[in-house]
């Protein structure tokens, strides 16, 4: 046994420095080694220096790039980790960088994303969204939404009236979102709100005060991560009739289509909130909700917003390093607070019907929703899209959007047109720029990253 411990004890230098608190060692070894690999728990480096209260060993893997945007193989990130420890500045640190990065990955993706738009025919099309609940009196007051789309050249146009949603809470509007892909970084993202006839660009670089206000809601919140499983999902040829079973076929829009019944899909949520007191439960859903309405923006009478400060940290964990190293995978011992922990998972009862006349294809759709996936709803498109689908062209998706609501899309007209205006890409001369209002447009998830 101490010889296999000792030769487990050789693997992850950069974890054991870490585990050690041997920064020293580390600075060596951090030019020399994989700064992303991860043990047997999945983590990588800086999950254990984050989890393990180890600043400065943070501070030196940020500066070196360490990834932020991993999970471990219990499915958390790194900056999950560092709510639970609950040290400001160490959240701070990992949400610039967090940012920083997912800016940067989307600049590396766009020469390629934009080749692809122009290769790709201009047309017009529209997405009708239909949100239900199998909770009755939520079913009421969900909204419905039709998308318009149009593409030309690099540069796509999306007409909507449904502005954002968290939970029960729907925001409407009169929005247009355009992406110019032959325009510089700065100027490629216009919001028009064509009601008060105004635009703003979508900046990803966030203010000191916008970074610190976010702070604020993750330390004061559940940390969440809520996801679509797709590792069990099958598909079958759905059927109809009473007697006489046959395949369904039915006309979607203009566009024939087989149905098939999703099978597994499953809708799994988790939450931690041992960061949070009983005091925090009460009074946050007021701090919350003043902070998402974008209350805090400028001071008050002169006077920075009092900000939420670091909690006093964990025990300090017994754990040594040879015990870490050689416990088995999944079982990690716990190195920070006590969880408070509570998961849980809904099936949903979906179809998808797949369409071999559509003009577009699936590839084509995925890069025209990579543009115009900072819309919340959106991003779940593709992230469904992605699965390996069978044959043809979704143009009728059931998907789940929240534990209790569920979305279904239908593409529902699509031609492909070479009169599209280019002055649908453009900011109209009589709307004013409003550099105060901010959608919620995130390049990454903050829990499930």
């Amino acid at each position: 046994m101490p010889m296999i411990m000792a030769q487990e004890s050789e693997e992850y230098p950069l974890h054991r420095c870490i585990f050690q608190g041997d920064v020293k060692t580390l600075k060596i070894l951090i030019g020399t080694h994989d700064i992303a690999e991860k043990d047997k728990q999945g983590n990588t480096p800086l999950h254990l220096a984050v989890m393990l209260g180890r600043k400065a060993c943070v501070q030196l893997l940020l500066a070196h790039g360490a990834p932020v945007k991993v999970k471990n193989l219990a499915g958390w990130s790194p900056l999950a980790e560092s709510i639970s420890y609950g040290d400001r500045i160490t959240i701070s640190s990992l949400v610039r960088k967090l940012k920083q990065q997912a800016r940067e990955q989307m600049e590396e993706r766009r020469p390629n994303l934009v080749a692809a738009l122009h290769q790709m025919g201009d047309f017009y099309m529209e997405l009708k969204w239909d949100f239900q609940s199998w909770v009755p009196l939520v079913s009421r007051v969900l909204p419905s939404d039709i998308c318009k789309i149009h593409k030309s050249g690099a540069s796509i146009r999306m007409d909507t009236t449904l502005v954002d949603f968290n939970d029960m809470r729907w925001e409407r509007g009169d929005i247009s979102f355009i992406f110019n892909g032959d325009q510089k970084p700065s100027h490629s993202l216009t919001v028009l709100d064509n009601k008060a006839k105004l635009f703003q660009r979508v900046r990803y670089e966030e203010t000191e005060l916008e970074i610190e206000d976010e702070v604020d809601i993750l330390m004061s919140s559940d940390i969440m991560v809520a996801q679509m499983s797709t590792k069990s999902i099958t598909f079958s040829r759905a059927q109809t009739g009473w007697i006489f079973r046959e395949d369904k076929r039915e006309m979607v829009g203009a566009f024939h289509a087989d149905f098939y019944q999703i099978n597994g899909m499953v809708l799994e949520s988790r939450k931690r909130r041992e960061h949070l007191s009983e005091e925090d439960l009460q009074k946050n859903k007021a701090i919350m909700e003043s902070l998402t309405k974008g209350s805090s923006q400028g001071f008050k009478n002169g006077e920075p917003p009092v900000r939420r400060a670091s909690l006093n940290p964990p025990p300090k964990s017994n754990i040594t390093w040879d015990e870490y190293v050689v416990a088995p995978s999944g079982q990690c011992p716990l190195l920070g607070r006590n969880l408070v922990y509570k998961e849980s998972s809904k099936s949903f009862k979906a179809t998808v019907a797949m369409s071999p006349d559509f003009p577009l294809t699936v590839d084509m759709l995925l890069n025209v929703l990579e543009v115009i996936t900072p819309f919340k709803h959106l991003s779940k498109l593709r992230q469904f899209v992605l699965m390996k689908l069978p044959p043809g062209f979704p143009v009728k998706i059931d998907i789940p959007i929240l534990p209790t609501v569920t979305a279904k899309i239908t593409f529902q007209e699509f031609a492909f047109r070479n009169d599209i205006d280019p002055e649908l890409f453009q900011v109209p001369s009589d709307y004013f720029e409003d550099p105060m209002r901010n959608y919620d447009f995130q390049t990454y998830d903050v829990s499930t990253s």
